[in-house]
């Protein structure tokens, strides 16, 4: 099968959420023989050197990436007012990258295109006029969705209008884009109901992110620091932020009080000022976390305290796979189809949270439970060239 993979984040590295989905799924449509061509837009923001991807990644995947400063910006912003579309959106469409989609329909012959999230969809029309493919949409989330539970937590109520005008723009954009493609790929049920109770005929398949189990072997030559929590996820997506800013103000005091020798571990890139200057006990700060899997070897419980966003929250996949004692929000462990205190605990209050916690930092045999059953779902569940090769089967039988 001959599939265009368009994608709105430069892949490699794969050391965010979304670019990790797309890098996984990349390596597993060529490992199961489908003939992929690869085009991504490489943003100012996440930008990311050609040259460090891997020449055996390049030649399998037709690698090809065009450069955009897709920042926004106060003006932009302003001027999108006097216009009726989503500035989310608009950001990414731009003349370059429409011209490298145009040449690589016109060299070549797909069977389907696949864009990788609700930012490439202004490309659609282009597919529609210079090739016969089928088009998937790869929802990574319900992009209002993540807005609207946002909004809800916004403070500021000049933000806040603003917000709500944008992702009112923003909803009827991906509404219409639904109905638009041959079929939408969701990447949790949660997110393909959500669609079908207001889309019931339309083409909608779950594929979850999968991972290459044998890249998620703890290291056992790091020692472990015992009674440390952590949290980590880039600082630049807001769900991130916004569950670091709740659990430091609801729950860490609480929990310090308790175990007062318990320390927290607040990582990810893009690290906002406000956490850099904490000054609060036992609270660390890791900007730039070098080797993944050493971090994950290194730091004891793993925390998720998520209260917006959807779709599935890769890190919370690495963390199954690294064998991790988890503690998440229902927000934060949604897509993943768990027996709540068997794979993970589930806490949707600052008391549930502090108390999931405190019984984990008491109990090392819960702990360890958590542990292995987490290992145990990944293996199950989430090896990636198995969950790619079903998604191709799938592909196989669109007319």
């Amino acid at each position: 099968m001959r599939i265009l993979q368009l994608c709105n984040k430069a892949p490699y590295p794969a050391n965010d959420g979304s670019s990790i989905a797309i890098y996984n799924m990349a390596r597993g449509l060529y490992e199961n023989n489908a003939e992929l061509h690869l085009l991504t837009i490489n943003t100012k923001k996440h930008f990311k050197d050609d040259a460090s991807v891997p020449e055996e990644f390049k030649n399998k995947a037709h690698y090809r990436s065009v450069y955009k400063d897709t920042s926004p910006s106060a003006l932009g912003a302003f001027f999108n007012l006097f216009s009726s579309n989503s500035y989310f959106i608009s950001r990414f469409y731009f003349k370059e990258f429409e011209d490298a989609l145009i040449e690589t329909l016109q060299k070549n012959t797909f069977d389907l295109v696949q864009l990788e999230g609700l930012f490439m969809a202004p490309y659609i029309e282009t597919i529609r006029k210079f090739s016969k493919a089928k088009i998937a949409l790869r929802a990574h989330n319900i992009e209002h969705l993540i807005w609207e539970r946002h909004i809800a937590h916004e403070k500021n109520s000049l933000k806040r209008s603003y917000l709500k005008i944008q992702n009112a723009r923003l909803k009827k954009f991906e509404e219409e884009i639904f109905t638009k493609v041959d079929v939408i790929i969701t990447i949790t049920d949660a997110d393909k109901n959500y669609i079908l109770k207001k889309f019931p005929k339309l083409n909608i398949v779950t594929c979850l992110t999968g991972i290459e189990l044998k890249d998620y072997e703890q290291n056992a030559n790091v020692k472990k620091e015992e009674n440390t929590l952590f949290s980590f996820g880039s600082m630049d997506w807001m769900p991130n932020l916004e569950a670091v800013d709740w659990f430091v103000n609801n729950c860490w005091k609480n929990i310090h009080a308790k175990h007062p020798n318990c320390k927290f571990i607040i990582a990810g890139r893009h690290m906002p000022q406000k956490f850099k200057t904490l000054q609060l006990p036992n609270i660390e700060i890791i900007e730039n976390v070098s080797n993944n899997r050493d971090f994950y070897s290194t730091y004891d419980i793993m925390l998720v305290p998520l209260l917006s966003g959807s779709g599935l929250r890769i890190k919370l996949v690495e963390g199954l796979a690294y064998g991790k004692a988890i503690v998440s929000t229902s927000i934060g462990a949604e897509g993943i189809v768990i027996k709540k205190g068997e794979q993970m605990m589930l806490a949707d209050s600052a008391d549930e949270f502090v108390n999931a916690i405190d019984t984990l930092l008491r109990s090392e045999t819960e702990k360890k439970k958590l542990e292995q059953n987490a290992k145990q779902f990944a293996k199950e569940h989430l090896e990636n060239k198995f969950i790619t090769k079903h998604l191709l089967e799938y592909y196989s039988k669109l007319h």
